[in-house]
């Protein structure tokens, strides 16, 4: 009769914890050594001679009841699928579908997508790329084992101060920077941050590729600042920073920052910010976690993207009717709603898919899942001048159009978030 009871015991409290909310975190450096090239973009990449601050990936997983989600970022310019399937491959007790991979967009790291010169050679390290995709996998797969019960603080608000600006339209930007905090329940970090996820959007480029550094940019100080400060530890998404959403570096003669000291200002006043919004958000106990996915494809209407695409060593897979697929995810975490896109959406469109999000924290996480360049509308692609480079370095000009199609689709047709008043 003991022996009942005990049992009976030992599978309600598994019960119990299954339905628990449970968060986990891990990263891995990804610092080459010796130090190699680093890429800004289409082009050759530049020597370097030295590195300021570490590149790493970073992991924070959730898991409650079946559901198990992963959100991923590396310091690099972008990250192709190609790369991340190999890690999701390697990963074995979350839905492949379910991980998500997204980039800092760092100008200051390894070429990640090989790009070609026009003949079609390229001056990547593959062997380092293949080696990253073990560690980005090794990340993920710590952070499902350092698993804990966790609760939640998630808010969205304005980010003050000299962060970002948009250099063809200064005040044409988002502000906001979204934060979900995971707070410890039980042992050292009971009622400790375990980690912080901070979205906002913003290219990281005071560095740049030019100045032979190796280098996470300003996202490696707003990193050290929040674990200085919270003693957890944290992981940067991008948002819709494209056509160009960059950091305000400027100086008032009209030159610009781009040293060490400048990323550090940025990213500890971005980090300030983050734990300045997240700071009064109501603790939600014990959310739910929802993923879903989507495959799309996007017709290829760039002939330099084309070129770069099907001369690239990385075997993408191309159908033949000219279009490329990619997934898309959206995930609700409490009261948050998450929508990924897979490149770098102009802030116009990263406005309305907020507006139309069912909820009051809402995530964009941008360069995710993979990275095609620029995403405008129709109406604004080759329409003039300034937008030249961006249409250019995009897939094409029905890009936007379908992308925005399709998550508004995924809003409609999934669960909404917890609401929050």
């Amino acid at each position: 009769m003991l022996f009942q009871l005990n049992s009976l015991l030992f599978i309600f409290s598994i019960s119990v914890h299954s339905q628990q909310l449970m968060v986990g975190c891990a990263k891995r450096n990804l610092t080459p050594n010796p130090l190699i090239a680093v890429s800004g973009g289409v082009g050759e990449p530049k020597a370097v001679t030295k590195n300021k601050g570490e590149l790493s990936v970073r992991a924070m997983v959730f898991e409650k009841g079946s559901e198990k989600i992963a959100i991923v970022n590396i310091d690099n310019l972008g990250w192709p699928s190609t790369l991340g399937n190999k890690s999701r491959k390697l990963v074995k007790d979350i839905p492949f579908n379910n991980i998500l991979i997204g980039a800092t967009h760092t100008h200051s790291a390894p070429d990640a997508y090989a790009f070609p010169d026009v003949n079609g050679n390229h001056s990547a390290d593959l062997e380092y790329l293949e080696w990253c995709t073990v560690q980005v996998a090794e990340a993920i797969n710590d952070a499902y084992k350092n698993r804990e019960p966790a609760k939640l603080k998630i808010a969205v608000a304005k980010a003050e101060g000299k962060i970002a600006y948009n250099y063809y339209a200064s005040e044409l930007y988002d502000p906001r920077c979204g934060v979900i905090q995971a707070i410890g329940i039980n042992g050292k970090q009971k009622n400790k941050p375990i980690i912080t996820l901070i979205n906002y959007a913003i290219h990281p480029e005071v560095i740049g590729s030019n100045r032979g550094i190796l280098s996470p940019d300003l996202v490696g100080p707003l990193y050290d600042r929040i674990e200085e400060k919270t003693g957890g530890m944290s992981i940067f998404m991008n948002g819709a920073q494209g056509g160009m959403v960059t950091a305000d570096n400027r100086l008032k003669e009209g030159n610009e920052a781009n040293d060490w000291e400048e990323c550090k200002r940025i990213g500890n006043l971005l980090a300030d910010e983050a734990i300045r919004i997240i700071a009064n958000a109501p603790v939600q106990e014990n959310p739910n976690i929802y993923c879903s996915n989507k495959k799309v494809s996007f017709p290829i209407e760039s002939a330099m993207m084309r070129f770069i695409l099907e001369n690239s060593p990385l075997s993408i897979d191309l159908p033949k009717d000219g279009t490329i697929e990619t997934m898309l995810n959206l995930v609700n975490i409490g009261s948050a709603q998450i929508l990924t896109i897979p490149g770098e959406a102009l802030p116009n469109i990263g406005f309305y898919l907020k507006r139309k999000m069912p909820t009051k924290s809402p995530f964009l996480f941008g360069l995710t899942n993979d990275a095609f360049g620029y995403i405008l509308t129709k109406e604004d692609f080759n329409s003039f001048e300034r937008y030249n480079y961006v249409s250019r370095t995009s897939l094409g000009e029905l890009t936007g159009e379908i992308l925005v199609t399709e998550l508004l689709e995924m809003i409609k047709n999934n669960p909404k978030p917890l609401k929050i008043n």
